[in-house]
């Protein structure tokens, strides 16, 4: 009997940990080391990190597997939408990311200019600010800020 216990217990704490582990994001970089004094994992030079479907790449960040702080060229994907920055905070638990400085975000007959993009993943809303050009299917248009449902395809 007492086997079958510590069998059934390292079977639950095997299956466990590849659970935790399959949600941890993907991370490389050139140059990586953990600050002890900050708690951040610090990455420089071709930093690439993956999350599910959700790709933020740029040429310096810190991360504590939750969060994402990054800066100097900035690009964030997520299956057919591509948009560029100047830094980005992305919070996966949050599901959220926030990108600024001279924002250009495209997709398949869509694209915004804009000063800042904060997007919401559950709710499939990304609320651009500051001199925000949109061109989407050959219509032209600004706004102050804009707020665009990335699952319909459409502004609010």
């Amino acid at each position: 009997m007492r086997k079958k216990i510590v069998f059934s217990f390292l079977l639950l704490t095997l299956l466990l940990s590849g659970t935790v582990f399959a949600a941890m994001p993907t991370i490389r970089a050139d140059k990586q080391y953990f600050d002890i004094s900050t708690g951040l994992q610090v990455l420089n030079g071709n930093v690439y990190i993956e999350h599910k479907n959700r790709t933020v790449t740029a040429g310096e960040a810190r991360t504590n597997y939750r969060e994402v702080w990054a800066s100097g060229g900035v690009t964030f994907t997520q299956n057919d939408i591509y948009c560029t920055g100047s830094t980005v905070y992305v919070s996966f638990p949050n599901n959220t990311a926030q990108i600024e400085g001279g924002i250009s975000f495209s997709r398949s007959g869509l694209a915004i200019t804009a000063d800042q993009v904060e997007f919401n993943w559950k709710s499939k809303i990304a609320v651009f600010s500051g001199n925000v050009q949109v061109s989407q299917n050959g219509n032209n248009w600004s706004a102050t800020t804009a707020q665009y449902n990335v699952e319909t395809n459409s502004f609010l």
